[in-house]
């Protein structure tokens, strides 16, 4: 090797930031430690609260379908209004529109806290309750999802998208794990109440960010038929087409956990609520390490989806089958790790790939596959689920992601969309 070819190779390998520090790279980032910060204790509640419904639901009930109904009238709204609450966040400030709906969802989890501590909680009123919390949704996924690479900028968005999610995971490893033990003691009721005190934090990180700093979309003015604009965008991009229909198979189908996993702590296992507080941690605890290395080296791409959509699958079918209930939570941290490198995947191709006009109205299509198929999914796999059994449960989510897998081969036969590092 030539001299000055040694020494550029040299250069390029010193000024190449190691796997640990390209890890963590969107930590330099003040606003986002910042963001992260708040982000991490609400999320601790959001979980607390999911296990907390669930659990509250099959209290109530005993059934399987109505946990199933739950969780579809929560993510309802995402389906039918999710598109418009995209032109919403490319229309307006998505940070004081997400202060404004932080702020709302703790108030509706007091609420939920206080009827149930009170012993007047009823199942309309759960019913009731979840609605409110999915109209919530329909506009701050948007805005929060887009507002991610307004804090970061385009060079660090996938690292802040994975770092993201392993803070979701770390908060589901330790949110159900907490619920379980807090419903143990002090019932459901309590479970709510924290989460309603936990958006204190998260609303507070979004009002100390230094705004001068971000790097905001500049709005997109009113005009008619902005919704249908950003469908007939979506149509004809097949780079953001195909990852949102594998998102649509995978998100109706694979990511029922919350209906699936209290049947199969319940039914499969003869647990209780600690034990589908394992379940869920176990799942977390895989997707923190699945997140970081995604964080790290992942890469962006339908190529890169459909090899996740294959390892989804292969976890789900282990998951499905297991015998035991410690080798179930071995199968289950495999699901975690696999499913948050698929989701962060997803996400990164679509915020990359999007116009920035276009965003928001992207990314609340990515809410409506990834949610808003749940009113379809949920029902489906809670019906599976208690006629058939949790492992049916799971063993349906394997089959969407192999249907997944199978439509990521096709589309790349047709188009070229190589996974590129970022």
């Amino acid at each position: 090797m030539r001299g000055a070819d040694r020494a550029r190779v040299v250069t390029a390998e010193a000024s190449a930031p190691t796997f640990w520090a390209a890890m963590f790279a969107s930590l330099d980032n003040r606003n986002y430690r910042r963001y992260i910060s708040g982000q991490g204790i609400s999320l601790v509640g959001t979980w607390m609260q999911t296990v907390a419904q669930s659990w509250l639901v099959l209290e109530l009930t005993g059934s399987g379908t109505k946990v199933g109904l739950l969780v579809a009238l929560q993510t309802l709204p995402v389906l039918l209004l999710g598109p418009y609450g995209g032109v919403v966040a490319d229309r307006v400030d998505k940070r004081k529109l997400m202060i404004w709906l932080q702020s709302m969802m703790g108030l509706l989890s007091l609420v939920l806290g206080v009827l149930t501590l009170t012993h007047r909680v009823t199942l309309n009123e759960v019913y009731t309750i979840a609605v409110l919390l999915g109209l919530n949704n329909c506009f701050e996924n948007p805005a929060r999802q887009s507002f991610i690479l307004e804090m970061v900028g385009a060079d660090r968005v996938r690292n802040a998208v994975s770092l993201n999610s392993v803070i979701v995971n770390v908060a589901r490893a330790v949110g159900p794990a907490a619920a379980g033990l807090i419903i143990a003691a002090g019932g459901t009721g309590l479970c709510f109440l924290i989460n309603a005190a936990s958006f204190v934090a998260v609303v507070l990180s979004l009002v100390l960010l230094d705004a001068e700093s971000l790097l905001p979309t500049a709005p997109t003015a009113r005009a008619r038929g902005q919704v249908i604009e950003g469908l007939r965008y979506v149509r004809r991009t097949r780079e953001l087409a195909v990852p949102l229909a594998m998102m649509a198979l995978v998100g109706c189908l694979a990511y029922e956990f919350q209906v699936v996993l209290p049947v199969v702590a319940k039914s499969t296992f003869h647990g209780g609520p600690s034990t589908y507080g394992y379940l869920t941690g176990a799942m977390g605890l895989g997707a923190i390490v699945g997140g970081l290395y995604v964080a790290a080296k992942g890469r962006t791409g339908i190529a890169a989806m459909t090899n996740s959509s294959f390892a989804f699958a292969a976890a789900l079918t282990a998951a499905a089958v297991a015998p035991t209930l410690p080798l179930e939570l071995v199968a289950l941290m495999f699901v975690g790790g696999v499913s948050v490198g698929f989701l962060s995947k997803g996400n990164s191709t679509l915020q990359l790939g999007a116009a920035p006009s276009m965003r928001g109205r992207v990314m609340a299509l990515w809410a409506v596959a990834f949610l808003g198929s749940t009113p379809i999914g949920g029902p489906i796999a809670g019906a599976v689920s208690e006629h058939f059994g949790g492992r049916a449960g799971l063993g349906l989510a394997a089959a969407a992601c192999l249907a997944a897998a199978g439509l990521g081969i096709l589309a790349r036969r047709r188009i070229r969309t190589p996974a590129v590092a970022h």
